[in-house]
């Protein structure tokens, strides 16, 4: 007879392009679909990365995504105010969720802090409850959500946290939170498919040396200090450019930065690229300039294709990266940030012995183990 798959529906906001989404695809495509029936909803079907679902798995959305609106600028804004009003329904009334998503489960995931509501809000009172965790706690702007976040965090049955600094970070400034069984489990790299997606051919790449960022474009990534620092090189001489991969809040006043300084044409804002390994590949070196992250997958993917990095030593990048060995760390500073691309401008020895290095770097990412782990928090929970 059959042994009965463990029913799992993870819950998320939407799909587009991130870190957290990468990781929810990792888990679709790794866990055992012998084992596991697997369910995603999504509270918005919007992002580049909405149809990449593998085919065994169930998607349901709660509301259109912004794709699938009207072309109409007014058409537009009232399919806007309607969705937002159903999205308030939905925060108020978890059973409605409950009724489209229209099933039970044995475990309910939520990918990220935005999800916890709903995943504890939700009429399934006999599952188990996982909330996956990728922020630091103590980043300034994420301080009006912290309340709602420290009320969240015993509800759950297991907390997954994506890199040691943020578990450390928590218990550290949250000593007494009743906190629910716990693990880290760093973010599963697709290392053959990352290689594979870098051999696209592009057009129009700007001339050497060039260094390729990757973020969403919000204050935290520290795009505006990488801005001044390049600024500062070309004004001294430096010829390179900046490749900066991704979208946000941040991308006006980025480009009116970029202006101002008269950089536009060589601190270069590409916009979100649903392949962005080639950027990497091709570029001369990768650079991190965040004042805040978890276990970056951007620093993951930038090894697994030989670049010499440039990043911010916060979160677990130390863990991923030895500095001067596969990598050069810096602090949050402008200055720093300048100095070390300038190093890599000047300096070929050291670049040489980095790239060197990362020649066997591959082996320090085990996959397997990171799926063997989440399917034994999994299995061990639904023992208890």
């Amino acid at each position: 007879m059959l042994e009965k798959k463990i029913k799992i529906l993870f819950r998320h906001r939407s799909m587009e392009m991130g870190g957290v989404e990468k990781v929810l695809l990792g888990l679709l495509n790794n866990l055992n679909p012998d084992k596991f029936e697997m369910t995603v909803c999504l509270t918005l079907n919007q992002g580049k990365l909405r149809d990449e679902l593998p085919k065994h798995i169930r998607k349901v959305y709660l509301t259109d995504g912004k794709e699938d609106f009207s072309h109409n600028s007014l058409l537009q804004k009232l399919q806007l105010v309607k969705r937002r009003i159903k999205l308030r329904k939905l925060k108020n009334s978890p059973a409605i969720a409950d009724r489209l998503i229209n099933d039970t489960f044995d475990i309910e995931i939520g990918m990220d802090y935005r999800d916890y509501d709903a995943i504890l809000n939700s009429t399934h009172k006999n599952s188990k409850k996982i909330g996956w965790f990728h922020s630091e706690i103590n980043v300034p702007k994420f301080q009006p959500l912290v309340p709602n976040i420290l009320k969240s965090f015993p509800q759950f049955d297991h907390m997954v946290y994506c890199s040691h600094k943020i578990k450390d970070m928590m218990h550290q400034y949250y000593p007494n939170l009743n906190y629910p069984a716990e693990s880290v489990i760093i973010n599963p790299i697709p290392i053959e498919e990352i290689k594979r997606k870098a051999e696209e051919k592009l057009e129009n790449f700007p001339e050497g040396p060039v260094f390729a960022s990757i973020g969403r474009l919000h204050s935290r990534k520290g795009y505006h200090k990488l801005i001044d620092a390049h600024t500062k090189l070309i004004n001294e001489g430096f010829h390179h450019s900046i490749i900066v991969i991704g979208d946000g809040d941040e991308m006006n006043n980025l480009k009116a930065q970029a202006a101002k300084n008269n950089v536009e044409k060589t601190f270069i804002l590409m916009g979100n690229q649903m392949n962005p390994y080639p950027y990497i590949k091709k570029a001369d070196y990768f650079i991190l300039s965040s004042e805040s992250e978890a276990w970056p997958l951007v620093i993951a993917e930038a090894l697994i294709l030989q670049k010499p990095i440039i990043a911010t030593e916060v979160g677990d990048v130390g863990l991923m990266i030895k500095d001067r060995e596969t990598g050069y760390l810096i602090n949050y500073e402008t200055d720093e940030m300048y100095s070390a691309m300038k190093t890599f401008l000047t300096d070929p020895s050291l670049v040489s012995h980095i790239k060197e290095n990362l020649k066997t770097i591959e082996s320090q990412f085990d996959n397997k183990k990171i799926f063997d782990s989440v399917e034994n928090i999994i299995e061990t929970l639904l023992k208890k």
